[in-house]
């Protein structure tokens, strides 16, 4: 067990980092983060700031040098970085979890052999002869096999003839997805410690505009789909023997659940545990890396988050002395720059004793912000 005021390390200096150090912050724990932007927003909570690319083995010696435990707040950092931590400290996902969830290929195919319910797909490469492809899986989506996210690197194929082009685009290993026809979507955020605890949040229930998460709803209240989505995340940390935090994304089909994607951290869909839950998403993974107890069940009241695009600036910065007049509105900057179009640059979270006045309230958001009714 790792106790305060112990240093804890994050690669990764985005939102989920930041949060982390709040979380790690408010245990009495110090925090380093490693990340290349000198403005990170985890770098400037953080105690320290190393500014350094992730494959810096000098960046990653003094990283290990200062921390007691090691995480990371995104699935891209490379796994041969997790790996040389993992000689001096304890990295919480280990290296070889990282490595299969961050690429496409190899998380389909652990799934599969795991006998985890998947959509039906083909790995393809770019200046390779297309394999025979059955009719059925069109149409279908082509996502690059790594480094894809809210939407990018993915392409809407409708039939085989529309591939080649697609693929050249792409210019790296891509798999095939058959685009099915959803009945909802789905996630999951669970934690286990070294000592095998097991803690979770309630299943949400999560809703997408431009492969962009827009609206998350906690819980999701459906409790069959729950018990079904705790069993299949907890035979997905059993065959992974994984520790730490990890986010499993659902898609609800003909009424089973097929696990999507799997993100060995924190999510987006788990932000609204900030503002209606006992334990957050951060907070748990603090404790599972440094294996303090963790809670089996957490109880949460009804809560609905929203996230804030940078589109939302483009007629200047939103009224947000309006917003934060309505009961139950939890307002969450993430300290970004430039508000780009697509990019995060913050969430709303609304909270209520009951859902008839987080809905009605959520729509209230929804209008001030002039985001179309949902």
């Amino acid at each position: 067990m790792i106790l305060p005021p112990a240093t804890l390390g994050m690669l990764g200096g985005g939102q989920l980092g930041r949060y982390f150090v709040m979380a790690a912050h408010r245990l009495g724990y110090k925090v380093v983060v490693l990340d290349p932007d000198p403005a990170s927003i985890a770098g400037a909570a953080a105690d320290h700031h190393i500014v350094a690319a992730y494959d810096d083995p000098t960046a990653l010696h003094d990283l290990a040098s200062r921390c007691a435990a090691v995480t990371c707040e995104f699935e891209n950092v490379p796994a041969t970085a997790l790996a040389l931590l993992e000689q001096y400290q304890p990295v919480r996902p280990a290296a070889g979890a990282v490595r299969i969830c961050q690429d496409r290929r190899e998380e389909k195919a652990f799934l599969s052999r795991a006998g985890i319910p998947v959509a039906p797909n083909q790995t393809l490469l770019p200046g390779e002869p297309l394999p025979a492809l059955p009719a059925s899986l069109f149409p279908a989506i082509l996502k690059t096999a790594r480094e894809g996210y809210d939407g990018k690197g993915q392409w809407t194929i409708q039939a085989a003839d529309q591939l080649p082009a697609a693929l050249a685009a792409s210019g790296v290993p891509c798999v095939l997805e058959q685009r099915l026809a959803l009945e909802g979507e789905f996630s999951l955020t669970l934690a286990r410690s070294p000592s095998g605890a097991i803690g979770a949040l309630p299943l949400v229930q999560n809703w997408h505009s431009g492969g962009i998460l827009d609206q998350t709803r906690s819980p999701a209240n459906v409790p069959a789909l729950e018990a079904d989505a705790r069993r299949i995340a907890e035979q997905l940390i059993a065959a992974l023997d994984y520790v730490g935090v990890l986010t499993v994304e659902l898609f609800l089909v003909a009424g089973k659940l097929l696990v999507n994607e799997l993100a060995p951290r924190p999510h987006n869909s788990g932000h609204p545990s900030l503002d209606n839950a006992e334990c957050s998403q951060f907070e748990l993974q603090v404790r599972a890396l440094c294996d303090l107890p963790l809670p089996s069940r957490i109880a949460v009241r009804p809560a609905m988050l929203l996230n804030l695009l940078g589109d939302l600036w483009q007629a200047g910065t939103p009224d947000w002395a309006a917003l934060l007049a309505l009961p139950g509105v939890h307002l969450h900057l993430y300290g970004k720059g430039e508000p780009r179009p697509g990019r995060k640059m913050g969430h709303v979270t609304i909270t209520a004793a009951d859902w008839p006045t987080v809905e009605e309230t959520c729509q209230r958001v929804r209008q001030l912000l002039g985001l179309p009714p949902r």
